[in-house]
């Protein structure tokens, strides 16, 4: 295990450091990094993997036709709301009591020494997992699904243009693949326009309630904070889609915040890490606010000072920024 950033004992485990960004965005080029970055995201047991398998079984039985979604009606909406619905109870619920209820992986691959929090003021009801379940279902599946509502509504009127994979199957494949690299772009630059001090206040603070982290602490946010965050997809208002790519977009988005925030690297079944889950470059996000407000595959925090790559060089770049900001 690598010496983790801060004081000894903060942290309970750590992943190799330095953390490594995307090797599309490295210098020299590594091309066969680039191979297995590629490869450990999409041809393997991984969230990109998993979640284009998900969205084309959502769209095989589980979607509305786009000429059913052409009018509004409550039927489908609410079919739509339900999927999500159980969606998001099944991922997050299920990580949360496989590592926090059960405590099944107990304390292996875990960031954070401490629990969640049972009891404390400044959660809603006292208490985080009901304050962030609260949060993530009551506004973040109902925007999730105002927006696939939107999107689909509009794709069946024509005012968003669609893309048929039968008709363009390599368009098809490479807008799935640049997906998340869409989602990454848009994410962080919310992600610092939230950490703006009027915006921080009046919504993500709410998020950051999280200093240690759960599966449903992922998207558990103000509700301005969900329109933002779920806006990356009024990208195919103007770059044509297919309802399987709405679907993997806004699943991606919803339910890696579930995995994301595990507190836990990974999931280890035989004493094998099989399914890479939560970063320590976002938990470290979590416990020192001002550094690594996006994600590793589009790296904006190396190219404007704010990535912490978990090194103790770093920590001290880190702390010496967050005293410019705190002075003004």
């Amino acid at each position: 295990m690598s010496t983790p950033p801060g004081r000894p004992g903060e942290w309970n485990y750590a992943p190799d450091l330095p953390i490594q960004v995307s090797p599309f965005f490295s210098w020299p080029p590594d091309p066969a990094r680039m191979v297995h970055w590629v490869k450990d995201r999409w041809f393997a047991l991984a969230e990109n993997a998993i979640l284009a398998v998900l969205a084309t079984l959502c769209w095989a039985f589980f979607q509305p036709s786009l000429e059913t979604t052409a009018t509004l009606a409550p039927g489908w909406i609410f079919a739509i709301w339900l999927r999500n619905m159980v969606l998001m109870l099944v991922v997050a619920g299920g990580l949360h009591l496989w590592f926090h209820r059960h405590r099944k992986q107990g304390d292996h691959l875990k960031f954070d020494p401490r629990e969640l929090a049972k009891k404390a003021r400044v959660f809603t009801f006292d208490s985080q997992v009901a304050d962030n379940m609260f949060w993530s279902l009551a506004s973040g599946v109902t925007c999730w699904t105002v927006f696939e509502v939107l999107i689909f509504w509009a794709m069946g009127n024509g005012y968003a243009p669609v893309l048929l994979p039968c008709e363009n199957p390599v368009a098809f494949v490479v807008i799935l693949f640049l997906t998340p690299v869409w989602i990454s772009f848009h994410f962080y630059w919310i992600h610092r326009a939230l950490h703006w001090p009027p915006l921080y206040r009046l919504a993500h603070a709410l998020h950051h309630r999280n200093v240690n982290v759960g599966p449903w602490s992922g998207l558990s946010m103000h509700p301005v904070e969900h329109v933002m965050f779920f806006s990356s997809v009024l990208i195919h208002f103007v770059i044509p889609a297919s309802p399987i790519h709405i679907l993997f977009h806004m699943q991606h988005q919803a339910l890696t915040a579930a995995t994301s925030h595990t507190g836990f690297e990974g999931l280890v079944v035989q004493d094998k890490n099989r399914l890479a889950l939560g970063t320590f470059h976002h938990q470290m996000h979590h416990r020192y606010f001002e550094c690594n407000y996006g994600n590793l595959e589009v790296p904006w925090d190396k190219w404007f000072g704010s990535f912490h790559d978990g090194s103790q060089k770093a920590h001290v770049r880190m702390k010496e920024r967050r005293k410019r900001i705190a002075n003004g």
